[in-house]
Protein backbone atom coordinates (compact mmCIF):
# COMPACT_ATOMS: atom_id res chain seq x y z
CA UNK A 1 0.00 0.00 0.00
CA UNK A 2 1.69 3.09 -0.99
CA UNK A 3 0.97 5.91 1.51
CA UNK A 4 0.94 9.08 -0.74
CA UNK A 5 -0.84 7.67 -3.68
CA UNK A 6 -3.25 10.29 -4.96
CA UNK A 7 -0.01 12.33 -4.84
CA UNK A 8 1.67 10.01 -7.20
CA UNK A 9 -1.27 9.65 -9.47
CA UNK A 10 -0.80 13.09 -10.02
CA UNK A 11 3.07 13.00 -10.98
CA UNK A 12 2.48 9.82 -13.18
CA UNK A 13 -0.66 11.84 -15.13
CA UNK A 14 1.59 15.32 -15.62
CA UNK A 15 4.45 13.08 -17.32
CA UNK A 16 2.03 10.05 -18.93
CA UNK A 17 2.94 9.49 -22.67
CA UNK A 18 5.50 12.25 -22.54
CA UNK A 19 8.87 11.43 -24.40
CA UNK A 20 11.72 11.68 -21.94
CA UNK A 21 9.66 11.57 -19.12
CA UNK A 22 10.94 8.73 -16.58
CA UNK A 23 13.80 10.54 -14.97
CA UNK A 24 11.75 13.82 -14.13
CA UNK A 25 9.07 11.44 -12.87
CA UNK A 26 11.06 9.57 -10.63
CA UNK A 27 12.65 12.70 -9.41
CA UNK A 28 9.21 13.91 -8.37
CA UNK A 29 8.04 10.62 -6.79
CA UNK A 30 11.55 10.37 -4.42
CA UNK A 31 10.45 14.42 -3.77
CA UNK A 32 7.09 12.81 -2.29
CA UNK A 33 8.66 9.67 -0.73
CA UNK A 34 11.97 10.48 -0.21
CA UNK A 35 13.09 7.53 -2.10
CA UNK A 36 11.98 5.04 -4.21
CA UNK A 37 10.85 1.89 -2.51
CA UNK A 38 10.23 -1.76 -4.82
CA UNK A 39 6.48 -1.24 -4.36
CA UNK A 40 6.99 2.72 -5.69
CA UNK A 41 8.39 1.37 -8.77
CA UNK A 42 6.37 -1.38 -9.04
CA UNK A 43 2.86 0.88 -8.87
CA UNK A 44 4.73 3.41 -11.61
CA UNK A 45 5.55 0.19 -13.72
CA UNK A 46 2.19 -0.94 -13.85
CA UNK A 47 0.43 3.17 -14.53
CA UNK A 48 3.26 3.76 -16.90
CA UNK A 49 4.11 1.39 -19.22
CA UNK A 50 7.56 1.44 -18.18
CA UNK A 51 8.93 -1.69 -18.05
CA UNK A 52 9.81 -2.50 -14.35
CA UNK A 53 13.91 -3.41 -15.53
CA UNK A 54 14.07 0.48 -16.92
CA UNK A 55 13.16 1.72 -13.89
CA UNK A 56 15.21 -0.14 -11.48
CA UNK A 57 17.93 0.35 -14.02
CA UNK A 58 17.67 4.56 -14.20
CA UNK A 59 16.94 4.18 -10.26
CA UNK A 60 20.16 2.41 -9.61
CA UNK A 61 22.21 4.22 -11.95
CA UNK A 62 21.89 7.56 -11.41
CA UNK A 63 23.28 8.70 -7.83
CA UNK A 64 20.46 10.98 -7.07
CA UNK A 65 18.03 8.33 -6.95
CA UNK A 66 17.56 6.22 -3.26
CA UNK A 67 16.59 2.95 -3.34
CA UNK A 68 16.09 3.21 0.82
CA UNK A 69 14.85 5.72 3.29
CA UNK A 70 16.95 8.79 3.95
CA UNK A 71 17.40 10.50 7.05
CA UNK A 72 15.71 14.02 7.87
CA UNK A 73 18.86 16.02 7.32
CA UNK A 74 20.98 15.46 4.16
CA UNK A 75 24.79 16.01 4.79
CA UNK A 76 26.29 16.15 0.93
CA UNK A 77 30.00 16.05 1.54
CA UNK A 78 32.01 17.64 -1.82
CA UNK A 79 35.03 15.43 -2.90
CA UNK A 80 35.53 17.28 -6.12
CA UNK A 81 38.73 18.39 -6.80
CA UNK A 82 38.94 21.29 -4.83
CA UNK A 83 37.91 19.99 -1.93
CA UNK A 84 39.64 16.33 -1.74
CA UNK A 85 43.03 18.45 -1.89
CA UNK A 86 42.07 20.25 1.22
CA UNK A 87 40.67 17.89 3.03
CA UNK A 88 37.28 16.02 2.09
CA UNK A 89 38.04 13.23 3.22
CA UNK A 90 39.26 13.73 6.75
CA UNK A 91 35.73 16.12 7.01
CA UNK A 92 33.53 12.64 5.55
CA UNK A 93 36.02 10.65 8.43
CA UNK A 94 34.72 13.45 11.09
CA UNK A 95 31.28 13.64 9.91
CA UNK A 96 31.26 9.33 10.22
CA UNK A 97 32.84 9.49 13.72
CA UNK A 98 30.47 11.93 15.15
CA UNK A 99 27.12 10.38 13.60
CA UNK A 100 28.61 6.83 14.51
CA UNK A 101 28.51 5.22 11.21
CA UNK A 102 30.30 2.83 9.51
CA UNK A 103 31.98 3.08 6.27
CA UNK A 104 29.04 1.34 4.69
CA UNK A 105 26.29 2.80 6.78
CA UNK A 106 24.97 6.49 4.70
CA UNK A 107 21.83 6.30 7.31
CA UNK A 108 21.70 7.32 10.59
CA UNK A 109 20.05 4.51 12.92
CA UNK A 110 17.71 6.83 14.12
CA UNK A 111 16.92 8.29 10.80
CA UNK A 112 18.16 12.02 11.43
CA UNK A 113 20.83 12.43 8.98
CA UNK A 114 22.22 10.74 5.95
CA UNK A 115 25.46 11.46 4.25
CA UNK A 116 25.99 11.83 0.28
CA UNK A 117 29.11 12.40 -1.30
CA UNK A 118 28.93 14.37 -4.21
CA UNK A 119 31.26 15.23 -7.15
CA UNK A 120 30.87 19.05 -6.34
CA UNK A 121 28.87 21.74 -4.82
CA UNK A 122 30.07 24.69 -7.11
CA UNK A 123 32.12 26.11 -4.05
CA UNK A 124 35.60 25.31 -4.59
CA UNK A 125 36.74 28.30 -3.23
CA UNK A 126 35.11 27.39 -0.15
CA UNK A 127 37.01 23.98 0.35
CA UNK A 128 36.28 21.49 1.71
CA UNK A 129 32.66 22.06 1.90
CA UNK A 130 29.76 20.22 3.16
CA UNK A 131 25.64 21.15 2.58
CA UNK A 132 23.40 20.41 5.57
CA UNK A 133 19.64 20.54 3.89
CA UNK A 134 20.15 23.74 2.19
CA UNK A 135 23.15 25.23 4.15
CA UNK A 136 26.53 25.50 2.83
CA UNK A 137 29.56 25.21 5.26
CA UNK A 138 32.98 26.27 4.29
CA UNK A 139 36.30 26.21 5.13
CA UNK A 140 35.52 23.32 7.33
CA UNK A 141 38.24 21.29 9.67
CA UNK A 142 37.92 18.07 11.31
CA UNK A 143 36.58 20.59 14.53
CA UNK A 144 34.40 22.35 13.72
CA UNK A 145 32.14 19.57 12.39
CA UNK A 146 30.87 18.31 15.92
CA UNK A 147 29.16 22.25 16.19
CA UNK A 148 27.80 21.96 12.97
CA UNK A 149 25.81 18.93 13.12
CA UNK A 150 24.85 19.99 16.85
CA UNK A 151 22.47 22.45 15.23
CA UNK A 152 20.50 19.77 13.48
CA UNK A 153 20.31 17.31 16.47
Amino acid sequence: MLKNKSLIDGVIDKFIGKKGALIPLLQEIQNIEKYLSRDVMKYVAEKTGFKLAQIYGVATFYTMFRLKPQGKHVIRVCKGTACHVSGANSILDSIRSELKLNDTDDTTSDGLFTIMVVACLGCCSLAPVIMVDDNTYGKLTPEKITNILKKYK
